[in-house]
């Protein structure tokens, strides 16, 4: 079919195209067969000093097969549908599969292992494209002057910004499976930049990201928060090295949470490449410590009916009051271990599925941020973290950041150049306290929390 015909085509004609692929395949010499498709349509913006610096529009559409021969699998995609493209795809998949190396666990799911979550799971808004280009960049400018307005510091910005996207995900296999659902999201940021009396800047940002347009939280309040939280920047210091307790941010204790999702990551586990490989069943972190993955969560930003090899997405407990629980597997780690599939592959269009979370978090405590503050006489409100510095296999941590000093229960004054190191082990079973605050901005998120036992280098 001409690649003119098939700009108009309809879901049920890309549906269709999958499962022709697949059978095609399979008619081809393949033993087992799965297609993928993606299309999608992106838009962004970016305003600098109230100026449209970038402005990006496009739509994608590729296609991808994977093949096996009995255990050697191969697999090839493409952006050309044209019926000479689709062809060139295919028998490229069907030939590198002849010669590849064989690997005893290659293979798709069982028939009986397949299938898609039923019901509105409420992951698409076509509200998304629904603004006229000049109302998406005004989103962007508003976003930027409420920021730049919120103070006299704020003296610079790096731009205000908006962007949607939809996209429209067909997957099909020669067990009979074939599924797809469509995603939304718009998001707007803004990152200023204040200076204070001496010529110091600083900068930071804020942001929201929504499925549908109606619940994104306004571009000034974007814009006021970005404010407030670069100017607090502000006359950062130096603090000497002592251990103290550390208060975690939300959105960096997401990386201390996203830490136990690569240490449970079935692919680290196999290889033995995780602090984690051999700990099911054993305490791992502190008692009040609760980690979820759940990819059926209506509206998630990890939502999805199924998976990225066709298995419906579940609720996983991952870590439940301290004990690790389960690790976080697709088909192929799941055989490598012994153990089933927790349904988190995640795919491209090409190659062996790798693994994603779902809408992954730790259960959310009782108390709030306000109260975990409260409670610590001398310690550091971790802001940010700059750089990488941890070592998966070992566990050992160390990275650079920046916060807010804490002294008799109030943030008191900005610090930067500064390190925090300790250990993963140790991290995850000195977790003392986890506030209430839990909120999705991604398909990761951590309510504020409390470490204590780590080290702040200074001076």
């Amino acid at each position: 079919m001409p690649e003119t015909i098939l700009e108009t085509q309809t879901e049920t004609d890309l549906k269709q195209l999958a499962q022709d692929i697949v059978q095609r395949a399979m008619r081809g010499g393949a033993t087992a067969a799965e297609c993928a498709i993606r299309e999608g349509d992106e838009f962004s913006t970016l305003v600098r000093l109230g100026e449209v610096e970038t402005l990006k529009e496009s739509g994608s559409k590729s296609i991808g097969v994977r093949v096996f021969n009995g255990k050697r699998a191969a697999s090839t995609h493409s952006s050309d549908f044209s019926p000479a493209g689709l062809d060139r795809m295919l028998s490229s998949a069907l030939e590198l599969a002849k010669i590849t190396s064989e690997d005893p666990f290659a293979g798709i799911p069982e028939p009986s292992q397949l299938g898609s979550l039923s019901g509105d799971l409420d992951l698409y808004s076509s509200d998304v494209y629904s603004l006229p280009g000049e109302e998406r960049i005004s989103y962007a400018r508003r976003a930027e002057k409420a920021a730049l307005e919120a103070d006299p510091r704020i003296k610079n910005s790096e731009g205000g910004s908006f962007d949607a996207a939809t996209g429209h995900r067909i997957l099909a296999n020669s067990h009979g499976f074939v599924g797809e659902f469509r995603r939304s999201y718009c998001s707007v940021a803004a990152i200023p930049i204040a200076q204070d009396s001496n010529g110091g800047m600083q900068r930071d940002y804020w942001f929201s990201v929504a499925r549908s347009l109606d619940r994104l939280e306004s571009p000034e309040h974007v814009g006021k928060v970005a404010a407030q939280r670069t100017v607090r920047r502000l006359g950062a210091r130096k603090v000497k090295t002592q251990q103290v307790p550390l208060i975690f941010d939300p959105l960096v204790a997401n990386s201390i949470l996203g830490h136990i999702f690569e240490g449970v990551n079935g692919d680290s586990v196999y290889r033995g490449a995780s602090f984690l490989a051999g700990k099911l069943g054993q305490k791992i972190a502190a008692p009040q410590v609760t980690v979820i993955d759940d990819g059926t969560i209506v509206g998630g930003f990890g939502t999805s009916p199924f998976d990225g090899e066709g298995i419906p997405t579940r609720r996983t407990v991952v870590v439940e009051n301290g004990v690790l629980k389960s690790y976080v597997l697709n088909i192929y780690t799941a055989k490598k271990l012994g153990l089933q599939t927790t349904g988190n592959a995640s795919r491209g269009l090409a190659g062996t599925p790798g693994i994603g979370p779902g809408n992954y978090f730790l259960h959310p405590g009782a108390r709030t941020p306000q109260q975990l503050i409260g409670d610590v006489k001398e310690g550091l409100y971790v802001t940010e973290f700059l750089g990488m510095g941890v070592n998966l296999v070992t566990g050992d941590y160390s990275r650079g950041a920046s916060g807010i000093w804490i002294s008799g229960g109030e943030l008191t004054y900005p610090v930067e150049e500064i390190t925090v190191a300790g250990n993963l082990k140790d991290m995850f079973l000195n977790i003392s306290e986890i506030a209430n605050d839990l909120e999705f901005r991604g398909s990761v998120a951590s309510p504020t929390l409390r470490i204590d036992g780590l080290t702040v280098g200074g001076e």
